[in-house]
């Protein structure tokens, strides 16, 4: 079994983007599971491409993208992606979309096909703080999730895939008092949880 993760770049004044710090640090292997990590740059489209790319290449099992989504206090996996990119700000290319659908051929929304509740719950076993989301807002993790997925309708149709939001890291709190974090170890831990539940719930279904 393989599964596909990616991170993001640092977007948004940030130096550092908790996504791909997380990300970088997970095993290589996972239950057997080989782990392949792709960092990801934080435009609209040149994101879902490279994700593309990976999803031809590696052909992966599972393929879960990372975000950061600072202001939440946990990990949260994300259940719907919408057909709509609204940026608040530009993308690390200046882009700022308003109302573009990510595929205008593409459905209204696409719900992840993760056991995403059982993901929630993994992260809470291992004493980490995980709700389920049923918005992955409006900017590029939304459009990367929407990709993803309407791919996976369109060529992957036994991939499983989805989007896991996570908080800032602690370093980025420094100069934001009010805003809830991580540890960047923590983060890892949480999101190694999710994969594993993925990964059993997949081996489950396949008898092993």
């Amino acid at each position: 079994m393989k599964v596909l993760i990616t991170g993001f770049e640092p977007f948004g004044g940030e130096s550092i983007n908790p996504s791909w710090e997380a990300v970088k640090r997970l095993p290589d292997e996972i239950a057997g599971a080989r782990i392949v990590k792709l960092r990801i740059p934080t435009v609209v489209d040149r994101s879902i491409e490279r994700v593309h790319e990976a999803m031809k290449a590696e052909r992966p099992d599972i393929v879960i993208s990372v975000g950061q989504a600072g202001g939440r206090f946990g990990v949260t996996p994300e259940r719907i992606a919408i057909n709509i990119t609204d940026a608040r700000i530009p993308d690390n290319e200046g882009n700022q979309p308003v109302d573009v659908p990510v595929f205008s051929d593409g459905d209204a929304a696409y719900f992840s096909n993760l056991p995403v509740k059982a993901m929630v719950q993994a992260i809470k076993d291992a004493g980490l703080p995980a709700s389920l989301s049923n918005s992955a807002g409006t900017y590029i993790c939304n459009h990367v999730m929407y990709g993803i997925l309407y791919y996976i309708h369109r060529e992957f149709p036994g991939m499983r895939g989805g989007f896991i939001h996570v908080p800032y890291c602690s370093a980025q709190a420094v100069d934001k008092p009010a805003a809830p974090s991580m540890s960047l170890a923590d983060i890892t831990a949480a999101l190694e949880a999710a994969v594993l539940a993925a990964i059993r719930t997949e081996q489950q279904k396949e008898g092993k």
